[in-house]
């Protein structure tokens, strides 16, 4: 007779190379201090039509800009907010305005215009290293994440 197998845990994080790169080199930005000291800056919090959310994206306009893909230098960095009143680092997200565009292998999603941020075309890749994602490790949107904890008037 064979043992049963217990199922995997829903908040166990994939193993990916990417994943695992991207997240041994951004786990600097734990600390949300950390991002707002290398320039990033806080957009409101993104929710999906369909449930889930981004969280809120601190964006560096200074790689937004400059056209180069670097894995330890993402144009955005993705928090939680938390009931204790800390955000929580949950992925990155690597942005080209020209493309198609690729990390390591992984393709970038396309956003068409018009989109929500007022932006021409461009190519997006988000990597949910910190906060397991059962739409996909590569997905906009995570079902597990909310933006109902921001302080009032700050969504």
């Amino acid at each position: 007779m064979f043992a049963a197998v217990a199922p995997a845990m829903a908040t166990a994080m994939p193993a990916s190379p990417l994943v695992n790169h991207v997240r041994a080199v951004n786990d600097r930005f734990k600390d949300v201090a950390v991002a707002v000291a290398e320039g990033y800056a806080p957009i409101p919090c993104a929710s999906g039509l369909q449930g889930g959310a981004m969280g809120v994206h601190y964006v560096s306009s200074k790689y937004l800009k400059d056209g180069v893909i670097e894995i330890d230098h993402p144009e955005a960095v993705m928090y939680e907010p938390m009931a204790d009143g800390h955000m929580a680092l949950v992925a990155v997200e690597y942005i080209a305005l020209k493309g198609p565009a690729a990390l390591d292998g992984q393709l970038f999603n396309i956003t068409t215009e018009p989109n929500r941020y007022g932006l021409a075309q461009f190519y997006e890749l988000h990597v949910w290293a910190w906060k397991a994602n059962p739409a996909g490790t590569f997905a906009d949107n995570n079902p597990n994440v909310s933006c109902d904890r921001m302080p009032s008037g700050q969504h």
